[in-house]
């Protein structure tokens, strides 16, 4: 597994070695010891979540705000997305900076998510399949939605905005002025 960090700390994204042959492939995707040396800290999942969506559905931008804060580690199994996280910790120096990154079957990528940041991704295929750990249970007053378009994110979604499939909830979520009010 090669740990790579961005220019966001503490956000990492992980390019596992895969051993492909012609019967197919073979890959590690979790291992407790090289993961928390590849990000500096010893960390506990909770809970294991699977997302289906079809091409152009937009999810997020969620996050939990603390004491249920979660941390996530994010794959592809079938499909495309471009995956995207936002540093959310207010006195973070990078707060409200984003980076994306395409997570897909064929590269095996995984994108590690640290408790404070939010998270959305954009389904490139007709169908994408993640799934991600958390470190914290799902805690529905926890829970914070932030609109996808906000002005001040800057975010640069590849896809005509009439083509979004975007949830009910996931239109309705709150600006960043608001969040930072929390």
């Amino acid at each position: 597994m090669n740990f790579i960090h961005t220019d966001i700390k503490d956000l990492i994204y992980i390019e596992p070695s895969a051993y492909e042959d012609s019967r197919g492939f073979f890959y590690e995707s979790y291992n407790k010891e090289r993961f928390d040396i590849g990000i500096g800290k010893g960390v506990n999942f909770v809970q294991d979540n699977h997302s289906s969506s079809c091409k152009n559905v937009i999810r997020g931008i969620h996050l939990q705000k603390s004491p249920h804060a979660q941390g996530k580690l994010v794959r592809v199994v079938k499909g495309s997305i471009l995956d995207i996280a936002i540093d959310l910790r207010k006195d973070s120096p990078s707060f409200m900076q984003y980076f994306s990154i395409e997570l897909n079957e064929s590269n095996k990528r995984q994108l590690w998510i640290p408790e404070g940041f939010g998270h959305a991704f954009l389904s490139l295929s007709d169908d994408a399949n993640l799934v991600y750990k958390t470190t914290s249970f799902y805690n529905k007053d926890s829970e914070i939605t932030i609109a996808w378009n906000d002005p001040d994110l800057k975010i640069k979604w590849p896809i005509d905005l009439g083509d979004i499939i975007i949830s009910d909830k996931d239109k309705i979520g709150i600006s960043i002025k608001d969040y930072i009010k929390y």
